[in-house]
């Protein structure tokens, strides 16, 4: 009966028992040194008091950056001279201009948003800059040649731009002739 574990009188050990140990010895070496060396001891507690404040303080500073750095909003993307982002021609133009200039990857993503551009004059989509050229192919009213056209320029630009898959001239003349066929294939409203 008395070898139950109810009757153990021993004390038990936790696992943090060190811990406790410890803090209990850093207390007793704290007390001892305040009544052997008080002026040492009250330096040492004000050192230690400084060091804490500035460590909160660095804390909330770089908390407050990492916040604000979050929650602003980025400016406008950076476009070329001359550019606005709602202008199909004016991408046409810098699509060309890329192009002449070997940067047929650039002047293909320039070439698709004309296109976006013509197709929302046509009222065939909505163009926002957030959105991504697979949304803009799901989301334009085109007849099936039409959609088809668009995701296929929608995979040739993905291929080209994201996959690194380089472009020369003659697969870009062959983006731009497949982009002026999308345009033949707008549904009416």
């Amino acid at each position: 009966m008395f070898a139950r574990p109810e009757y153990h009188w021993v004390p038990r050990r936790h696992p943090l028992q060190w811990l406790s140990h410890w803090l209990h010895a850093l207390l007793a070496w704290l007390n001892r040194m305040d009544e052997m060396h008080h002026t040492l001891f009250q330096l040492l507690l004000w050192g230690a008091t400084v060091l804490l404040v500035a460590i909160l303080v660095h804390f909330g500073y770089v908390a407050w950056r990492i916040y604000r750095s979050t929650v602003q909003r980025a400016g406008p993307a950076p476009v070329a001279p001359g550019l606005r982002l709602e202008d199909a021609h004016a991408h046409l133009r810098r699509a060309e201009e890329l192009a002449r200039l070997g940067r047929y990857a650039e002047a293909l993503a320039h070439r698709f948003t004309a296109v976006i551009l013509e197709l929302e004059s046509a009222r065939a989509l909505h163009f926002h800059p957030s959105k991504t050229p697979a949304e803009y192919a799901g989301e334009a009213a085109l007849d099936a040649a039409g959609r088809a056209t668009l995701t296929g320029l929608v995979a040739r630009l993905y291929r080209h731009l994201f996959g690194a898959v380089p472009c020369d001239a003659q697969g870009y003349r062959d983006f731009g002739a497949d982009a002026q066929l999308v345009l033949q294939h707008v549904l009416p409203r």
